[in-house]
């Protein structure tokens, strides 16, 4: 029989990444909660927790906290039915979920503004690109996750959310630059683009479906949403943004798009356990993201 004092501790170190604050949120010294992950440990017969600065879960120990969380879920719901059971509990389960930045930016803060105001939850949301959310999921790192991969990962379902528009733009000053022979492979592989990070392949992509070569793109890193339209705006590079991002400065002329649109399935994939705040949650979600997105894909 699983110790779930036990498995709140467990969840706590890696969520915080260190037991002393772990031990904080739990109200607890760090040596009571560095012999519940002990014994943890001993009755499981492996190690869980990756000591260091951050405290790391092993892939044991990432299942068992993602466990705790589900079973958090439950209890939470089987409160509001049966409040006798705990007549004052005031806490609140935290779920991790994966988002792209993008989506956090543009549609999802309704969506997670609305779970927090309905759901006994807090949040904690792990910013990722869209082509690597799904990697959380596999590793049982969050519960759910907004990911551009249609096939369900393991154990989980997927639900089409709609797909997000992104237009290359830049400033006029930064297009008479660089781009007065043309949008062309030579003028593009000259020309700085910005980057949210190593993992960003969106300027790649449209580059490739605007001139149907690989190219090796100058690059300025810009790990922020906002940033990137600011620093399209200062003339500083050309890049993708989401439509909705934009649509002022398009508007006003200090921004020009550069070419056709790159249009990016996104999915919502969550575990197939039947949870009804899970189920509640994904509900708010898609409703958030069907307010926003373009329906499907590209359209005809």
């Amino acid at each position: 029989m699983l110790d779930y004092s036990l498995l709140a501790a467990l969840a706590a170190v890696l969520r915080e990444g260190s037991f002393e604050r772990a031990a904080r949120s739990l109200h607890l010294s760090a040596s009571a909660v560095s012999q519940r992950i002990r014994l943890l440990e001993e009755r499981v017969g492996q190690v869980l927790v990756q000591r260091g600065p951050p405290c790391l879960g092993t892939a044991a120990g990432l299942r068992l906290a993602r466990h705790a969380e589900q079973v958090g879920m439950l209890e939470q719901d089987l409160l509001a039915e049966l409040p006798a059971l705990a007549p004052d509990a005031q806490g609140r389960v935290t779920l991790r979920l994966a988002v792209n930045a993008d989506s956090l930016a543009t549609w999802f803060m309704a969506a997670a503004a609305e779970i927090a105001a309905s759901e006994p939850v807090l949040l904690d949301l792990s910013l990722e690109d869209q082509e690597h959310t799904a990697e959380r999921l596999r590793s049982a790192e969050v519960l759910a996750a907004v990911t551009a991969l249609a096939a369900p990962v393991q154990g989980c379902r997927s639900h089409a959310l709609g797909a997000m528009r992104y237009i290359a733009t830049a400033s006029p000053v930064f297009v008479r630059q660089h781009f007065a022979a043309g949008l062309t492979a030579q003028t593009l592989a000259a020309a700085p683009c910005l980057s949210f990070n190593r993992q960003d392949r969106l300027q790649a992509q449209w580059v490739k479906q605007h001139t149907g070569q690989d190219l090796t793109l100058p690059t300025h890193w810009l790990p922020a949403s906002q940033a990137f339209v600011d620093a399209a705006c200062a003339g500083l590079g050309w890049g993708m943004n989401p439509a909705s991002l934009v649509r002022e400065a398009l508007a006003d002329g200090r921004l020009v798009a550069l070419g056709a649109p790159l249009w990016v399935p996104l999915y919502w994939q969550a575990s197939r356990l039947a949870l009804p705040m899970l189920e509640r949650i994904t509900a708010r979600v898609l409703a958030a993201a069907r307010a926003t997105l373009e329906p499907g894909s590209a359209p005809a």
